[in-house]
C-alpha cells in the first residue's frame, strides 16, 4: 500500500523535539477547572493515548490543541507553534477526528470529501486519487455515491477517518473513534490505525476502551478531574501499579464470612465492589489455591483496566 501522508521529519525516541508539548496547562470555564495543570508531550511517531473517565478533561485538551478553545494557564505547542497564536497553520498540518463526526447529511459520501478539500484548498485530479486511495483505505470504495443519512454508524466513523487524512496530516487527533461501534468495526478501525503509525503518523487517541489503549498506544496518560494522574507504556502502567496476577470472583460465592480478612492478611491487594470481589498478587500458585474454592472465580493477569479501574475508582460517572 502506498504511503497516505507526507514522510515526518524526526523519529519516534530521538532527539527531536516533541511534536506535541503541554506544559502546566490549566483551562477554566467560569469558576471550574477543566483541565488543571496538565503537562505531557507526544514525540514524532508515536501513539500516545490519552485515557480517563467522562467529564476528565480530554475533550478539552482536544479543544485547546486544535485552537477551537484558549487555555487559562500554562504553555502548548503543536509543531513548535502555539494555538492561540498560529491556529490556521496549525490546522492545516494536523486531522481531527472528533466525537461528533459533522458530516455534510446534505451529500453523499463522495461530495463530501469534495468539499472538505477545498478548505484545505485541495483540488484536481491528484487529489480525486487521493480520496479514492483513502476510501478503498478504510474499504468505503462501494460507498462512494451513499448518502450520508444512509450510512450506518461504523461507515461514518470510518468516513470520518478518511476526510481527516486527505490533507495528508503530520498529526492525527481520534478523540474516542470507536466508541458505540460492533467489534468488527472496531477492529477494522485498530487495523487502520496501525498501519498509519507503521507509517510514521503521529497520533494522539481518547478512547474508553483500555484494549484499544493496550493495543495501540506506545504510551498513554491518564486523567482525572483534570489532573495528570498516572503515565508511562501500558506494560510499565500495569508493573507499577499492580501485582502481576488477579483473582475475580462473586462475593456471593464465598465459602465463608471469613474469607475477606483472610484474603486481605495473605494477598498483596483485595479490592470488593458490589457483588464483585478481586484479589491481586504475584504468587500465581497462592492464587490457584483459592480459585479451588469459588464457583464462577476467574484467575488473569493484570491490565490496563485494572490500573484504571485502580486510580480513576469503579464508581459510575456521568
Amino acid at each position: 500500500m502506498n504511503s497516505l501522508q507526507s514522510s515526518p521529519s524526526g523519529s519516534l525516541g530521538g532527539s527531536a523535539p516533541p511534536l506535541l508539548a503541554v506544559e502546566g496547562v490549566v483551562k477554566r470555564y467560569g469558576k471550574f477547572t477543566a483541565v488543571d495543570g496538565v503537562s505531557f508531550s507526544v514525540k514524532r511517531g508515536e501513539c500516545y493515548g490519552l485515557l480517563g473517565p467522562n467529564g476528565a478533561g480530554k475533550t478539552t485538551l482536544f479543544k485547546l490543541i486544535t485552537a477551537l478553545a484558549r487555555r487559562s494557564a500554562g504553555d502548548l505547542s503543536v509543531f513548535g507553534l502555539d494555538p492561540d497564536h498560529a491556529a490556521c497553520e496549525i490546522k492545516a498540518r494536523v486531522g481531527v477526528v472528533g466525537q461528533e463526526d459533522s458530516l455534510d447529511t446534505d451529500l453523499d459520501v463522495w461530495d463530501n470529501l469534495l468539499v472538505y478539500g477545498r478548505y484545505f484548498g485541495l483540488r484536481g485530479e491528484a487529489f480525486r486519487e487521493r480520496c479514492e486511495q483513502l476510501l478503498a483505505f478504510l474499504e468505503l470504495t462501494e460507498k462512494r455515491h451513499v448518502p450520508i443519512m444512509a450510512l450506518s454508524g461504523g461507515l461514518k466513523r470510518r468516513l470520518a477517518i478518511v476526510r481527516s487524512l486527505l490533507n495528508q496530516p503530520e498529526f492525527l487527533l481520534l478523540d474516542e473513534p470507536t466508541t458505540g461501534l460492533d467489534p468488527q468495526i472496531r477492529h477494522a478501525i485498530w487495523n487502520a490505525i496501525r498501519q498509519l503509525k507503521e507509517q510514521g503518523l503521529t497520533i494522539l487517541l481518547t478512547t474508553h476502551y483500555m484494549e484499544e489503549a493496550a493495543q495501540l498506544a506506545d504510551r498513554v496518560g491518564i486523567v482525572d478531574n483534570g489532573i495528570m494522574i498516572a503515565e508511562g507504556t501500558p506494560q510499565a502502567l500495569i508493573e507499577e501499579h499492580l501485582p502481576r496476577y488477579v483473582l475475580e470472583l462473586p462475593v456471593s460465592q464465598q465459602p465463608d464470612a471469613a474469607w475477606e480478612a483472610s484474603a486481605k492478611a495473605e494477598a498483596t491487594l483485595v479490592e470488593v465492589h458490589g457483588d464483585r470481589a478481586f484479589i491481586l498478587d504475584d504468587d500465581e500458585q497462592k492464587l490457584r489455591g483459592w480459585l479451588a474454592s469459588w464457583s464462577g472465580a476467574q484467575l488473569r493477569i493484570a491490565s490496563l483496566e485494572d490500573v484504571f479501574l485502580k486510580l480513576t475508582g469503579r464508581s459510575l460517572r456521568d
